[in-house]
């Protein structure tokens, strides 16, 4: 009852707070959806069309209308035709950003041999991204009709030459060739020898095609917030051993540990309930913005049992610290630095395999670490209880560590 007794004095005057009110709950949502609109922006502009304004001075040629073709053959581009002096003028006026030109005689050029240039203009509204995707785009689709053309061109020849031998040892005739690369080339288009597939690495998804890459960001926002409660149990602890209440405490008929425990209950309670108020607001603004609601897995025994042992693992964090922490100062400082530090190389802003073999040996010193993995087991790849128990023994053991060194090293008066 005296534990009960100061925890619920603790958790009146948190409550009184406002601030500390704000940093707990207020705060770790607006990260969420500041990272999460981020993310959305980046996604519209990699899906975003660029227009590009076109002067086509070789109409009806083979070679331009097929540039013109595969520019808007799902490439992140749209041309729009425009004569040179419209062009001139609105690009001078920033009304476009840019014009591509196809000079007169691209197309006999191309089938001759014959080098031709295309010319990109652009005026002070383009950004350079957009300039360099239309340039490489351009450049890559240039690329391709100048050397099919020339193998097809080449290969013809070659048919050219074996037009005198007898009909019977006449394998290869010169369309018969020119038709026969030409399939190639638009086999290749759409069915190409080596394709590109972008993906989450196993190391995360495990393989699972459902993986939902907001899941692990809520994950660590969650783990890296909650473990602010460390901070808050160690100024607790300061300001009662500061003002000499401690003193006061140990008159009673209370063990020492049952006074920490009284200081704990009170942040671990809050954490808890921060780390179900972040999830929660997550599956309902994430999806105004953009973004995929987290999935929360099969196993909602598994949440439960990580997220309190991440709470506990945060207070008795906060215990040790009181215990070492010497001025205000130091709460605020060496609270921060640890807490920071823990979150990055433990892998709640990035994944633990991409820091690297060295940093990632560092990063299972810290409960972070632990907690990402359980978390990540569970809603990315649909574990279940028995999938975390390594990662709930670690957990557990972080805290008895803490809570053991900060009940000895504690100076209550």
């Amino acid at each position: 009852m005296n534990a009960l007794n100061i925890a619920y004095k603790d958790l009146m005057m948190l409550l009184k707070d406002r601030g500390q009110l704000i940093t707990l709950f207020l705060v770790p949502i607006g990260f969420i959806l500041a990272f999460s609109a981020a993310f959305a922006a980046g996604q519209e502009l990699e899906a975003q069309v660029i227009a590009v304004p076109v002067v086509n001075l070789d109409p009806g040629g083979e070679m331009s209308t097929l540039l013109l073709q595969q520019l808007n053959d799902d490439r992140g581009l749209q041309t729009e035709d425009y004569d040179q002096a419209q062009a001139a003028a609105d690009l001078s006026d920033e009304t476009i950003k840019l014009v591509l030109t196809i000079p007169s005689g691209f197309s006999a050029d191309v089938q001759a041999g014959k080098q031709t240039t295309l010319r990109l203009a652009y005026g002070p509204a383009a950004s350079d991204s957009e300039v360099q995707a239309v340039r490489l785009v351009v450049d890559g689709i240039a690329s391709d009709l100048s050397l099919e053309t020339q193998l097809v061109g080449g290969l013809s020849q070659m048919g050219a030459m074996m037009g005198d031998a007898p009909a019977e040892v006449r394998v290869f005739t010169a369309e018969r060739i020119a038709t026969q690369a030409e399939s190639q080339f638009e086999r290749a288009k759409t069915t190409p020898l080596v394709a590109l597939s972008a993906k989450w690495p196993d190391q995360i998804t495990q393989g699972r095609e459902d993986f939902n890459p907001s899941s692990f960001g809520v994950a660590g926002f969650a783990i890296m917030f909650a473990f602010l409660s460390a901070q808050t149990t160690a100024a607790s602890i300061f300001e009662e051993r500061k003002e000499g209440t401690f003193r006061r405490l140990l008159a009673a008929p209370l063990g020492k540990w049952e006074l920490l425990a009284g200081k704990m209950l009170p942040n671990f309670f809050l954490a808890i309930l921060q780390m179900v108020i972040i999830v929660a607001a997550s599956l309902v603004l994430l999806p105004l913005v953009g973004q995929q609601a987290p999935t929360l897995g099969n196993s909602p025994l598994g949440l439960a049992l990580v997220t309190i042992l991440v709470a506990l693992c945060s207070t008795s964090l906060g215990i040790l610290l009181g215990a070492l922490c010497r001025t205000e100062s130091q709460v605020g400082g060496i609270s921060s630095v640890f807490l920071w530090i823990a979150g990055m190389v433990g892998g709640a802003f990035i994944p633990a395999f991409v820091l690297g073999d060295f940093l990632n040996a560092i990063g299972k010193v810290v409960p972070h670490y632990w907690a990402m993995q359980a978390y990540n087991d569970l809603m990315l790849r649909g574990g279940g209880v028995g999938d975390i128990l390594l990662e709930l023994g670690v957990l557990a053991g972080f805290a008895a560590v803490f809570f053991a060194i900060g009940l000895r090293r504690l100076r209550f008066a």
